[in-house]
């Protein structure tokens, strides 16, 4: 068991004073029997004139504010605490029908999981990358297959930040060789969704060690991984930024079908679109 600490905050500054629209903040982590959150504070700056907390269609929990006040700098500052249980190594515990693959999916589940499974960047760059490791004409062991496509993607791109909004499609992943958290697990994703497996978007935190420890990219901000879906041990962890498997530092906050769906924090503003200047993001995860 360990206790992470994760403070999390978001500035905007506009050159001109703006009246903020409604913002939509994703934040407080999914509970599960792998993590439980402890405690969490919020802090808006402007205060909001109203915020409200819903469930999304994934049963993510959100945060909506609205606000009635101009300002020249809009800040969100969140603090959670989350007791969380690491897996110590990936356990594939997997029905006997799908040890191999290809493999179809339960019928009483399938129609579940079929969101998940249609591909949404169908690209012949994805089938020619996967040829250089995957033998589609024989049989091979399901969690070896999910392993090395998770371990493929941390060993042959190259990390790089990239504070612009978006996702690099895969082909273009690919194509440059290099991306994000987020380019590597919709690669990882789509990969997997073209040979048939169920895949879904992660949002969350990751935990980074001191100089000792093993080497973790994607921190100082948010990080996202994916989920893949194998019978028997339902959604698994994968985070081809790290080759992580299982949950392993990783702190879950949100699931989506795709990376537009699980955005951390999102709004608009009235005033002209030269008033933003910039937004600062400032993410520090720690135990205890």
């Amino acid at each position: 068991m360990t206790i992470f600490t994760v403070h999390h905050t978001t500035i905007y500054r506009y050159q001109n004073p703006v009246r903020p629209g409604r913002h939509q903040l994703l934040f407080r982590p999914r509970d599960s029997f792998d993590q439980r959150l402890i405690s969490y504070r919020l802090a808006v700056s402007p205060e909001a004139a109203e915020t409200r907390w819903i469930h999304d269609a994934f049963g993510n929990c959100l945060t909506l504010f609205d606000f009635d006040s101009k300002t020249t700098l809009l800040r969100f500052e969140t603090e959670i605490r989350v007791d969380h249980t690491p897996e110590k190594s990936p356990d594939f515990r997997i029905e006997d029908y799908a040890r191999t693959h290809p493999f179809e999916y339960d019928k009483e589940e399938l129609p579940d999981l079929l969101p998940y499974i249609r591909g949404h960047h169908a690209d012949a760059a994805i089938d020619a990358w996967l040829d250089k490791f995957v033998t589609r004409t024989a049989p091979i062991p399901t969690g070896k297959l999910l392993m090395t496509l998770n371990e493929a993607v941390a060993q042959s791109f190259s990390y790089k930040r990239r504070s612009s909004r978006g996702t690099q499609t895969p082909a273009e992943t690919i194509m440059r060789q290099e991306g994000t958290c987020r380019d590597f697990a919709l690669l990882m994703m789509e990969a997997a969704r073209s040979l048939g497996f169920a895949a879904r978007f992660v949002t969350g935190y990751v935990y980074l060690h001191d100089r000792d420890g093993p080497l973790r990219l994607g921190g100082g901000s948010t990080h996202v991984w994916c989920q893949i879906y194998v019978p028997g041990s339902g959604w698994v962890e994968f985070d081809p930024t790290n080759g992580i498997v299982g949950n392993r530092d990783l702190i879950r906050v949100g699931v989506s079908r795709t990376p537009a769906q699980a955005v951390p924090l999102s709004g608009s503003f009235w005033g002209d679109a030269e008033d933003e200047l910039e937004m600062e993001v400032s993410v520090n995860v720690k135990t205890g």
